[in-house]
This record gives structure tokens, C-alpha cells and sequence, in this order.
């Protein structure tokens, strides 16, 4: 638990370090309004160059209205704090909609069409933004609920891993486990630092980071849930029965476990700080309400992991490995949903919309085939390697 105040305290520190950067000068606008006007004036202009044919240079212009100004001047930000995760999801499908039209040649109107919605979609949201009223309580349920939305899964990770580690008699490392999560916070300030002034990197190659860096943890999540729910079983059989403790744990099964706590915080570290940099810029006389909705965030979060570190552990052997598999399979699942549509964001994989479905954030599902199917194939493989050790369980119990 200390190491992970530990964490908490240098993430704080590094937000005050890093408030006053490129970020706030580049702010000039006076209102959402003002932003999406520009965007207006952008998104026509792709509708016309995309009319004289060249769809290229048209989702170029696209893709500056989206990296240059959408996600750059905190309109997303804006959106996913103040409105809904789902509002700031559905636009930026919108945009991919957009692009993807342009790229199958589609006719002219329909193209118009899209473009007319999205910014019907972006007028309502800045009147919306503009028309509340900055209040200290509105500043700081938004501190709150971005604190609390990106520091969540990295929390559950976090938390499950340590209470197995605990439970199975291999408390010396949790050291690997949290000083792989500190290191993972230091990754992420350098990270922000260079995402906007040393390298610059932004737009596309930011959601490209984000999404190799989901994929690999959906990875590494899977192999932990698996290794977790194996060793559950065998305990069963074996050790766990008669009250003992297995203490040994491979290297490789270290290393992978500190990379899925490095990963857990990482993937979403930099941005997290982003946004409280835009956020202590816009909120001149409120800005102790960050401070506080920060600080409310870190502290439920902090129960969250207490409740799942100790509270877990008057379980019975089983259920608890079982339940701790189960979680990091979910965790997997929602992080391959969530890698892919980083890389769509990055017009890296193509989005092919799937009407009937909602987006829920949380999970990791989102409205496209390219989303889901991985998903899809995802709990297939979970069915089968629960069924392989359910057999090999039955196996070795016939044995005995």
C-alpha cells in the first residue's frame, strides 16, 4: 500500500510540474463555440476539395479537424468530463464514418450528409460546453471523473495481481508488481512531455502508442488469466487442499507480471496528465476544485484497490483464484477492444459500423466489426482454455 501511495504522490507532483507547458499557449480561444466554428469552416472545406474528387487531400483536412483542434484544444476532453464518455465515443466514429465514405467513393450527398450531422453533433455539444456555467462543483466532478475513468482498469490490475500474490504466498513480489507501476508513472510524464514539446508527437501517432501499448496488455492479461486459473485448479487438487502454500513462481511468470502492472498504468498515464494540464488552464478561479476532485478520485480509487487487496482474502482458495481469473480475463477483453479503436482513431484499422450495437466504455465495446471480433474470438479462446483445465482438473482427480 505504501508503494502505491508512493505512486499517487509522484502522479500528483507531476501534474503541478508540468501544468504550465506548450498546451495552455496554445489555447486562444475564448469559447467552444469559437473552436468548433474553425472546425465548421474545416470540415466544409474537405466536403468541397472531396467534390473536385481528390478524397485524399479531403480526409487530410478531415484528420485536422479531428487531431488539430477536436483532441489539441480539449474538445474531447470537454466532451467525455462535462457531457458523456458515449457523446465523445459517438463523434469520433462520426469522423471515421467521414473518412471511410470518402474512401469507398461515396456519392457526394451522402458524404454531405455525414458532414452535416457531425456538425450538428459538434455545435450542439460546444452550445451545450458553453452554456454551463464553470462552477467549482462542475470543475470538480470533472477532475473527479477523469481521475477515476483512466485510473480505474489500472487499479483493478493492479489490485487482482497483488491479492494473488498474497494469497498464494508470494508477497516478496509485490515488490516487482508496484515498482514496475512507479516506473510505468515516470514513463508516463516523459511520455506527456514529449507527446507535446520535445518530439511533438500528436494526432495520429499518439493513438497509435495508446493502442500497441492496449494490445500488448490484452496480451499479457490473457496469459496472466490463464496461468492464474490453471494454478487455482492445481491447488485444488494438490497443496490447497491440505492447507499449504506453493512459494515458488517462475521468472517469466515475474516478468509478466510486472510488464501487466507497467502496461496497466502506462497505456493511459500521459494522457491522463494532458488532460489535467488543459484542465488547470481552463480553470482559472476554480482551480482548487482540480485539485480536490483529484484528490476524491485517487482516494476511491484507493478503496477500491484496499477492498480487492484484503477484502478478497477471507475467500475460499477457489473461488478467489477463480474470481481474480476471471477478472483479468475481462480485463483482456476490454483492453482488445480498446487497442483496436485507438488504432482506428489512427486510420490505422479501418471502422465498419454495427448499428445495433451500444458502446460501453467500461467494457471495451464499441459500435464496429473491427472492435468486436477480436472480442468475439477472445471469449471463444477463454471457453476453450477453461474447458481444457476443467478437463485436465477431472483427469488428475479420477487419478486420485
Amino acid at each position: 500500500m505504501k508503494k502505491y501511495l508512493t505512486l499517487v504522490l509522484l502522479f500528483i507532483a507531476s501534474l503541478i510540474a508540468f501544468a504550465p507547458t506548450s498546451y495552455a499557449q496554445a489555447k486562444k480561444y475564448e469559447s467552444w463555440n469559437a473552436i468548433v466554428d474553425e472546425m465548421d469552416e474545416i470540415l466544409n472545406d474537405a466536403y468541397d476539395i472531396y467534390f473536385m474528387t481528390d478524397a485524399e487531400r479531403a480526409k487530410a483536412r478531415v484528420n485536422e479537424a479531428y487531431f488539430g483542434f477536436y483532441e489539441k484544444h480539449g474538445v474531447e476532453r470537454a466532451v467525455m468530463s462535462y457531457i458523456s464518455g458515449k457523446r465523445g465515443t459517438d463523434t469520433e466514429y462520426q469522423f471515421a464514418k467521414i473518412k471511410r465514405l470518402m474512401t469507398n467513393g461515396a456519392p457526394n450527398k451522402v458524404v454531405r450528409a455525414e458532414i452535416d450531422t457531425i456538425l450538428k453533433m459538434l455545435h450542439q455539444d460546444a452550445n451545450e460546453l458553453d452554456g454551463k456555467k464553470e462552477s467549482g462543483w462542475r470543475v470538480l466532478f470533472a477532475s473527479f471523473i477523469i481521475i477515476f475513468r483512466e485510473g480505474l482498469e489500472a487499479i483493478l490490475v493492479i489490485a487482482a495481481i497483488s491479492a494473488y500474490l498474497v494469497r498464494s504466498g508470494n508477497i516478496a513480489m509485490l515488490k516487482v508488481v508496484y515498482m514496475s507501476a512507479v516506473v510505468a508513472v515516470f514513463a508516463s510524464i516523459l511520455a506527456a512531455i514529449a507527446l507535446y514539446t520535445v518530439f511533438d508527437i500528436s494526432g495520429a501517432n499518439q493513438e497509435i502508442i495508446e493502442g500497441v501499448a492496449m494490445l500488448l496488455a490484452t496480451i499479457v492479461l490473457f496469459f496472466i488469466s490463464n496461468w492464474m486459473f490453471s494454478k487455482a485448479e492445481a491447488e485444488v487438487w494438490k497443496s490447497y487442499v491440505e492447507g499449504k502454500v506453493q512459494t515458488a513462481v517462475s521468472s517469466g511468470s515475474c516478468l509478466a507480471l510486472g510488464f501487466a502492472a507497467f502496461l496497466a498504468v502506462f497505456r493511459e498515464g500521459a494522457e491522463t496528465i494532458l488532460f489535467y494540464q488543459a484542465m488547470i488552464t481552463e480553470a482559472k478561479e476554480h482551480i482548487h476544485m482540480v485539485w480536490y476532485g483529484l484528490v476524491i478520485g485517487t482516494i476511491v480509487l484507493a478503496i477500491i484497490f484496499v477492498v480487492i487487496r484484503f477484502g478478497t482474502m477471507k475467500l475460499p482458495i477457489r473461488p478467489f483464484f477463480i474470481g481474480t481469473s476471471i477478472l483479468m480475463y475481462i480485463m483482456a477483453i476490454a483492453f482488445a477492444g480498446g487497442g483496436v479503436k485507438e488504432l482506428q482513431e489512427a486510420d490505422i484499422i479501418t471502422v465498419t459500423p454495427v448499428d445495433f450495437v451500444h458502446s460501453i466504455e467500461v467494457l471495451g465495446i464499441y459500435p464496429t466489426i473491427e472492435t468486436l471480433l477480436p472480442q468475439v474470438v477472445m471469449v471463444f479462446i477463454v471457453l476453450v482454455s477453461v474447458m481444457y483445465y476443467k478437463f485436465q482438473c477431472n483427469h488428475k482427480n479420477k487419478k486420485w
